[in-house]
């Protein structure tokens, strides 16, 4: 691993850490999502610290160049975190379609109450 990609990987993963506890402390991020950025960051720094980590993995993985593998792993990665908040937003979906159309029962069931105390009343 060539020391320019150490440094980019090394600054990169400082930056994405650092930003990510800024958001926490803004409270504009949940803890449960960052942990997955926090952990992609500590990786790379790992891959940066301590390069024949990621040739070992490279290898075995049987990329041509371990930048090659550091891009395919992060892609693997990204991959991972599209199908769980691909999954998340399909529970979210399926819970709002449940509360509207709680919501709209609830409704009919206030107006046709309504109009039964109306029409005892105008008896």
């Amino acid at each position: 691993m060539t020391l320019m990609l150490r440094i980019v990987l090394i600054a990169a993963s400082l930056l994405t850490t650092a930003m990510i506890i800024r958001k926490i402390r803004q409270s504009k991020a949940q803890i449960e999502d960052s942990v997955f950025w926090v952990f992609v960051s500590g990786i790379l720094i790992v891959f940066s610290v301590f390069p024949r980590t990621a040739d070992l993995l490279s290898r075995l993985a049987g990329t041509y160049t371990t930048s090659n593998f550091i891009f395919l792993f992060i892609i693997f990665l990204l991959m991972v975190k599209v199908f769980s908040l691909t999954m998340r937003i399909s529970q979210l979906e399926t819970k709002q379609k449940e509360m509207v159309q709680r919501i709209a029962l609830d409704q009919k069931e206030r107006e046709e109450k309504e109009e039964r105390t109306d029409e005892k009343g105008e008896e």
